[in-house]
Formats: C-alpha cells, structure tokens, sequence
C-alpha cells in the first residue's frame, strides 16, 4: 500500500472514530427505505421457498431481505417494486 493511501485511511478510521463517539457529524448520511419484502410476499400468499424460486434467488438471501440483514438491489429490486403494486402480474409472468 502507497504511503498516501494508507494515510488516507488512517484518516478515514480517526474520523469514523470521532462521529462513533459523537464528537463530529458524518459529511453524509444515507437512508434507505426497505420495501417490506415479506408484505409482498404474504400479498402473494406463496411460502419463502415458493417466492424464493418465483424471483430466482436462494431462500437464505430472501431471508435475509425479510430480515433486514440485507437489501435487495438492481433487478431483484426492480421485480419487488413490480410485485408490490402488482402481485398478479409477477406470478402470471413468471409462473409460466
């Protein structure tokens, strides 16, 4: 590692120290507003495993998503949004 980049870091790491103990505010503060995966998914009335395979993703990272250990991101995104205004239209296109 350059000598620049690891001062950097270490910079990086003084700072995050310094919003942890609330001394300075973070430069930027990201919110995210989770849709509610299992709403959707009960909206359905399909299991985990069923809605699972509906959205081609393993039930551990539906879990996860319903959980909020994890977000659900780009086209796996894009279909949740789909199925949450329109439930019928996700399992008739992809329950083929």
């Amino acid at each position: 590692m350059k000598n620049k980049d690891f001062n950097e870091l270490l910079k990086s790491i003084d700072q995050a120290r310094k919003i942890h103990a609330g001394r300075i505010k973070p430069s930027r503060i990201f919110k995210f507003h989770p849709i509610i995966v299992t709403n959707i998914r009960r909206k359905l009335h399909v299991s985990q495993a069923e809605f699972a395979h509906i959205l081609g993703v393993s039930i551990d990272t539906l879990q996860n998503w319903e959980q909020g250990r994890r977000r659900p991101e780009g086209a796996a995104l894009a279909l949740l949004k789909v199925a949450e205004a329109n439930p019928k239209a996700v399992v008739d296109a992809l329950l083929v």
